[in-house]
């Protein structure tokens, strides 16, 4: 699994709107929304789900990051969203720091073992420090992009 197959084009937000967890994760729904029209009639259903993750357990791992995440019936395809913030978000990370960059990963209920194949893509990027610094510093959705292909290419080759 490529982290460029789940990351949709368009869902991308390289400067995010807010710096408040919920609006963040709103604005990153409707992006993925955005970029998969199919899925506008279970948008709000989609957020209140991600809500009450949060609610159950901080998705903010530490690091700057923060991984929201659910399964949802509607989701045929694994989606993906990144949001990246110069101010940085409040996401009661487990480090108590502000969070600078958001994976929103969306995945389709009855295939729980994709779930945690795009969860294991995303935290062994993330787990990179040079990856972590580089998507930080992105200003564009092309920067990003780039980042994430030479992060498939990598770990492909590796």
């Amino acid at each position: 699994m490529r982290l460029t197959d789940i990351v949709q084009h368009g869902a991308i937000v390289a400067s995010l709107a807010s710096n408040e967890r919920d609006a963040v994760i709103s604005e990153m729904i409707d992006a993925v929304v955005a970029a998969d029209k199919a899925l506008s009639k279970v948008r709000d259903e989609l957020l209140t789900r991600v809500l009450d993750r949060e609610k159950r357990g901080t998705t903010g791992f530490g690091k700057g990051i923060a991984v929201p995440h659910v399964k949802h019936r509607a989701i045929k395809q694994m989606r993906a969203a990144i949001g990246l913030s110069g101010g940085g978000i409040d996401f009661n990370s487990l480090d108590k720091q502000p969070v600078y960059s958001v994976f929103l990963l969306l995945s389709p209920e009855d295939r729980p073992e994709e779930h945690l194949q795009a969860m294991e893509v995303i935290f062994k990027s993330l787990s990179e420090e040079t990856f972590r610094r580089f998507l930080r510093q992105a200003r564009s959705a092309e920067e990003v992009r780039s980042l994430l292909e030479e992060a498939d290419s990598q770990r492909l080759a590796g």
